[in-house]
């Protein structure tokens, strides 16, 4: 009888047997943050990004969870950084960053002027007024189908942006368009005109998002304009500090380097502060600026004849911008290399004095050791002679004693023969005591 054997299946593992990562959920949830709204026309959205600074993390999760109470929503859970809940009259969205915090309020339903009823009138004023200072961008937005806005440019830069030029394109390959001044208007808020000729709710919800975007990471990065500015003056001063130096050190005499190279130490030490307080801001901008292009880029643009695009607008605006931070930036590095080759030059020059001072300390140390030795040999003659002298004397009064007793001893010869006997002796104990102890100094 033949049997088979038959391939066994083996099971899967149960997850529950798996040893995650700490950090797994954590990282998977990271990427469906901070999710985008869907909208459909006719939409209005109001949106306000401020600097974080002034209020912690715990005191703005509080100043949330208020205006969720007020509708009966449940608030953002404790160690959340976004939120997003309908509070009924409007929906609303909260997002925490690094340096920035962002609060949307979008409201559906039929408008006759996208900008004249915004959706921030529908929020309590108590609770607007608890939101910190430092305002950086302040937007309100009306998603609207084609047909309905004016077909020229013209009329709807009059009707909905006071005359003024419009920067704007097709976006989303075409299937919506958007209008905007990049002005601030006579409400404190800019304004962001979109389009809906085949967009769905998600795609819209995304190209409002990133509009809001756009504009907040462009006035981010703008932050560090206004300091580089400032540094120019500051760098000039110390640029022609720098130069009188150089042209010091040239002629300096030896006494006068200590004082240069004080200066120069100065100098670095004023330059790598203002290095440190700038450097921050000049890499969170280039950081910021890199934002700007990829959400521009996600715009996916497509020109519509006779008005600027957005890529367009922020390369003439934007662009010389960071290209002046950068510049500030670089010069500062210059600068600070510049000041430390000199500090490095003059530092040779004194090392190279103070090691001439010590050649000749040496050499006159060398001159007083070898004087100190002949003294200390003459010394040690000097020595030798006089031990002998004394030690001589006892053999005589020894030898007179002795004498006295009864012995048949001359005490003059006795002396006379102790003379070489001691001194040779003195001697040679000298000479093996100074071994001894240049054997204990090695």
């Amino acid at each position: 009888m033949n049997t088979s054997t038959q391939p066994t299946t083996r099971r899967a593992r149960p997850p529950s047997l798996l040893s995650d990562h700490p950090e797994r959920l954590a990282l998977n949830d990271e990427a469906h943050a901070r999710p985008f709204e869907a909208v459909r026309p006719p939409t209005r959205a109001s949106y306000i990004a401020y600097l974080n600074h002034s209020i912690c993390y715990e005191q703005e999760l509080a100043l949330m969870a208020e205006l969720c109470a007020s509708y009966d929503v449940a608030p953002p859970a404790a160690g959340r950084n976004h939120f997003s809940a309908n509070l009924g009259a409007f929906r609303f969205k909260w997002a925490r960053h690094s340096e920035f915090s962002s609060v949307t309020f979008i409201r559906h339903g039929e408008f006759r002027d996208p900008f004249g009823e915004p959706a921030l009138l529908h929020v309590p004023e108590s609770w607007l007024k608890q939101l910190p200072g430092d305002v950086l961008v302040a937007a309100h937005a009306g998603l609207e189908v084609q047909r309905l806005l004016p077909e020229k440019l013209e009329a709807v830069s009059t009707e909905y942006f006071k005359g003024n030029d419009l920067i704007g394109a097709r976006i989303g390959d075409g299937s919506g368009a958007v209008y905007t001044d990049f002005r601030i208007h006579a409400d404190g808020f800019s304004r962001y005109l979109l389009a809906d000729i085949q967009m769905g709710p998600k795609q819209a919800g995304r190209m409002l998002q990133r509009l809001f975007e756009i504009d907040t990471y462009r006035m981010m990065a703008s932050l560090a304009l206004p300091l580089a500015k400032s540094l120019s003056p500051t760098l000039n001063d110390a640029d022609r500090e720098l130069a009188v130096l150089t042209a010091a050190m040239a002629d300096a005499r030896q006494e006068d380097e200590p004082q240069l190279l004080d200066r120069l130490t100065r100098l670095a030490a004023h330059i790598e502060r203002l290095l440190s307080e700038s450097d921050y801001r000049f890499s969170a901008a280039r950081a910021y600026y890199g934002i700007v292009e990829r959400r521009i880029g996600e715009l996916r643009e497509v020109r519509i004849q006779g008005m600027q695009p957005f890529r367009e607008f922020m390369e003439r605006r934007l662009a010389p911008a960071m290209n002046t931070c950068d510049s500030v930036e670089r010069r500062q590095r210059m600068l600070a290399d510049r000041v430390s080759r000199a500090s490095a030059m003059l530092r040779a020059r004194v090392d190279i004095s103070l090691e001439r001072q010590n050649q000749e300390l040496l050499g006159s140390m060398d001159r007083r050791a070898k004087l100190q030795l002949r003294l200390q040999e003459t010394v040690e003659g000097l020595s030798v002679a006089a031990i002998t002298y004394y030690t001589v004397g006892l053999v005589g009064y020894a030898a007179k004693g002795l004498k006295t007793a009864g012995l048949h001893i001359e005490p003059e010869l006795a002396m006379g023969l102790a003379i070489p006997v001691v001194a040779l002796a003195v001697a040679l104990g000298l000479r093996r005591m100074r071994k001894a102890l240049a054997q204990e100094m090695e």
